[in-house]
C-alpha cells in the first residue's frame, strides 16, 4: 500500500512539473538575458556629430590651403611701392618743415612746385544790411568796440560785407568771433583761397606703410592747415 502511494505521488509531481514548464514558469533564468538589450546602433547618416567633425576637418584643410596660397602673394606685395603727394603748401618754409618731419620718420621726401589753389585762411565777416545808414552804424560800433581793422568789401556771394579779418590761426579767429559777438553781432566764416605757385611733397610708400595723417605735418601749434593726400601725378613719359 505504501508503495502504491509513492507511485501516485510521483505521478502527481511529474504532472505538476510539466504543467509549470508548459506555462513558462521554468524560464525565469532566461529573462535577464533578454532584458539586457544590446546598445542601439546609429548610422553615420543618422548622427549629426560625425557630420560636424567631418565639416570641421574640411574647413581646416581649406583654411590651410588658403594660407598657403596667400603667403607668396603677401611676400611679393612688400616689394611694391606706391607714390603719394602731400600738400599743397603755401610757401617754401611750410614745405621744408613738412619734409623735415617726413625725413625724420624714415621717408625720402621730394619737393615740387606746381600751379594751383591753396588755402589762405579763415575769413571772419559780417553780412551787411541793405540800408547804407545801417552799415555805417555797424562800422562805428565795431571801431568803438576795438575792432579797428573792420572794412567793407565784396563777400562770398558778391554781396557787400564787413570784413573782420583773415586768420590762419584757430585761436585768433575764435577770439575775433567772440569779440564781435560781445558787441551783439553774429559773424559768419568762410575759407579763403588763392591761386599761384604751391608746393607738394612726394614720397614712396610700401603696402605695409600706413597712410599719412596730414595733421602730423602741421607746423606752428594752433595754425590751421588744409592739406590733402593723393596719388602722385603721372610721369611725363607716361602721359605721352
Amino acid at each position: 500500500m505504501t508503495y502504491l502511494k509513492g507511485i501516485v505521488l510521483g505521478l502527481v509531481l511529474a504532472n505538476a512539473g510539466y504543467f509549470l514548464w508548459s506555462r513558462g514558469v521554468a524560464k525565469p533564468a532566461e529573462a535577464p538575458v533578454a532584458a539586457a538589450a544590446a546598445p542601439t546602433l546609429k548610422l553615420a547618416s543618422e548622427s549629426g556629430e560625425p557630420r560636424q567633425r567631418a565639416a570641421s576637418a574640411d574647413a581646416a584643410v581649406a583654411e590651410s590651403a588658403q594660407i598657403a596660397h596667400d603667403e607668396p602673394a603677401a611676400d611679393l606685395l612688400t616689394n611694391v611701392k606706391r607714390c603719394i603727394s602731400v600738400g599743397p603748401f603755401r610757401d617754401v618754409a611750410e614745405a621744408a618743415h613738412a619734409a623735415a618731419t617726413l625725413r625724420g620718420g624714415g621717408y625720402d621726401p621730394r619737393q615740387r612746385v606746381a600751379d594751383g589753389e591753396v588755402w589762405a585762411g579763415v575769413w571772419v565777416y559780417l553780412p551787411l544790411p541793405a540800408a547804407r545808414a545801417a552799415s555805417d552804424q555797424m562800422l562805428s560800433k565795431l571801431k568803438a568796440g576795438g575792432i579797428d581793422d573792420a572794412l567793407e568789401m565784396p563777400g562770398p556771394n558778391d554781396a557787400s560785407v564787413i570784413s573782420l579779418g583773415l586768420y590762419s590761426d584757430q585761436k585768433r579767429a575764435q577770439a575775433r568771433i567772440a569779440q564781435a559777438q560781445s558787441l551783439g553781432f553774429n559773424p559768419g566764416i568762410a575759407d579763403r583761397k588763392r591761386t599761384g605757385n604751391v608746393y607738394w611733397i612726394d614720397i614712396d610708400l610700401k603696402p605695409t606703410d600706413s597712410l599719412l595723417n596730414p595733421a602730423d605735418l602741421q607746423g606752428e601749434a594752433g595754425r590751421i592747415v588744409r592739406l590733402e593726400v593723393k596719388g602722385c601725378p603721372a610721369a611725363p613719359s607716361a602721359q605721352q
